[in-house]
């Protein structure tokens, strides 16, 4: 069997120590319960319907909302997608790109991810790109209509913005996207070893023992040192409020297309822990834009890929400088 070879995506998971920090006066909700739930089948998670909410989902509803509002109350978590106090030339959009796209901030490690900031290749998608939209019982009917509109909505601006197939698809999907809760998420073993065949058991836990910090995650999978990515697995939390819910949508499925990185010079971008985004920016579709130019291809190292780079870069922004 070919080997396959998993790559982790950032999630969001910048704003913790800030929120904790802007909360120290407050009483802040317990962390998640260190009881274990019996795995649920994978089947049982695409049923229809609401159950009451436990209490470990109840006190980490409660620990997001005061994460979004405190990010909120300090002037992040922005949805304009930057504006005049943003700017960026065609070099600062090339560096970015190989800091984002040609690096990778984590690599497989105890608990499923641990920091790298190692060079690596570029990694993107060749052949169509099949989302399918999955979510856990506890998620209600109204919130599952919300979220697959703005899912679909999203892929189709995405799809232009690179030029690549990309659509929501439930009979055949290769990039799983699963909204849960705490215990459903725990559950996501056998989903996950489906989806993503041979996945090591410390990525898996990676997943189904998410701490608190990490909001949101992402892992795709490729044949060998291909950089040709043939299977992806993101998932949200269900608790999230809306625009925390909705940033975790964007950042996951932009990184699961091939920007796996983040880098405190990106801005505006939301590949940055400092969280100032919360939606995809003008810059960040620019580096999609690069990512899926038919003048790169998947494999190339930072040194194959770079004068390439400022070629692109400097058509797309008109040749500033």
């Amino acid at each position: 069997m070919a080997q396959r070879r998993a790559t982790w995506g950032r999630g969001r998971a910048g704003a913790v120590a800030l929120a904790a920090a802007l909360l120290a006066g407050c009483a802040a909700p317990g962390g998640p319960s260190s009881q274990t739930s019996a795995p649920l089948p994978a089947s049982d998670l695409t049923q229809v319907g609401q159950t009451p909410e436990p209490p470990e989902s109840a006190a980490a509803r409660a620990y997001y909302a005061q994460v979004q509002q405190a990010l909120l109350s300090n002037g992040l978590m922005r949805t304009d997608g930057g504006g005049p106090d943003t700017p960026y030339t065609d070099r600062m959009l090339a560096e970015t790109f190989i800091q984002i796209a040609l690096y990778d901030e984590y690599v497989s490690g105890t608990g499923g991810r641990t920091l790298s900031g190692q060079a690596s290749m570029l990694r993107r998608w060749e052949g169509p790109v099949r989302v399918g939209l999955t979510f856990g019982p506890s998620v209600s009917a109204d919130k599952r209509a919300t979220d697959t509109a703005r899912v679909s909505s999203y892929l189709a601006r995405l799809a232009q913005v690179t030029g690549h197939p990309i659509r929501l698809d439930a009979t055949n999907p290769n990039f799983h996207l699963y909204i849960v809760s705490e215990s459903e998420r725990r559950a996501l073993g056998p989903a996950l070893q489906a989806a993503l065949p041979g996945l090591g058991a410390r990525d898996v836990a990676g997943i189904t023992q998410m701490p608190r910090s990490t909001y949101c995650a992402v892992l795709a999978q490729s044949r060998g040192q291909s950089g040709v990515y043939s299977r992806a697995f993101a998932v949200v939390r269900a608790e999230h409020p809306d625009l925390l819910r909705l940033s975790c949508l964007h950042e996951e499925i932009a990184q699961g297309l091939g920007l796996p990185n983040d880098s405190p010079r990106a801005r505006p971008s939301i590949f940055n822990d400092d969280e100032e985004f919360a939606l995809l920016t003008g810059m960040d579709e620019d580096m999609l834009r690069l990512l899926y130019s038919p003048a790169l291809r998947p494999g190339m190292t930072e040194e194959e890929a770079r004068p390439i780079l400022r070629d692109l870069a400097a058509e797309l922004l008109g040749g500033e400088s």
